[in-house]
């Protein structure tokens, strides 16, 4: 049903506006309306060219697929930093929202900062996701993280902080 009415929204054949709200700032295709402007407004779409590590998983259940391309520099503390992120989706309007908004919670944290950013803190920050839409936090928490571990093994660092799959 979700995709149904979002369809009507973007084909103006429905208003947001004039949809009937309901409780906790859920429209009603049951997302908030932050989840729906990152899934239609994204942030950071697209890839980097010459980026330093990408990070890809998928849901083989739902099929969506998200990758995010990170590119890394060094902050004033020699930490290393996220410079730039940007991600490509396959899949439902919460995996591009939750693609869309990890981009702007991790765009300059170290490293080590964007590695402790959960499925939770995605969800939340976006103002709630349906239960059954939660796994596309877990997705998109899991492509940053994927990225890092794979950062620091291309670049045959150690980092006590965060768990290695890699190396």
């Amino acid at each position: 049903m979700d995709v149904i009415i979002i369809n009507l929204i973007l084909s103006g054949k429905m208003s947001k506006n004039n949809s009937k709200r309901v409780s906790n700032n859920f429209s009603p295709t049951g997302y908030s309306e932050k989840v729906m402007d990152h899934f239609m407004h994204p942030r950071n779409l697209g890839s980097l060219k010459d980026p330093d590590v990408i990070g890809m998983v998928g849901n083989p259940v739902c099929g969506d697929t998200m990758v995010l391309s990170l590119k890394v520099g060094k902050n004033s503390q020699k930490q290393d930093y996220i410079k730039q992120i940007a991600f490509e989706t396959l899949g439902c309007g919460a995996a591009i929202a939750t693609s869309s908004i990890i981009t702007e919670m991790a765009m300059g944290k170290t490293l080590e900062e964007a590695w402790q950013i959960s499925d939770t803190d995605v969800a939340g920050e976006l103002g709630g996701l349906p239960p059954v839409k939660m796994h596309c936090s877990n997705l998109a928490a899991s492509a940053l993280k994927q990225a890092i571990e794979k950062y620091y093994a291309k670049n045959s660092q150690k980092n006590d902080n965060i768990t290695k799959n890699y190396i």
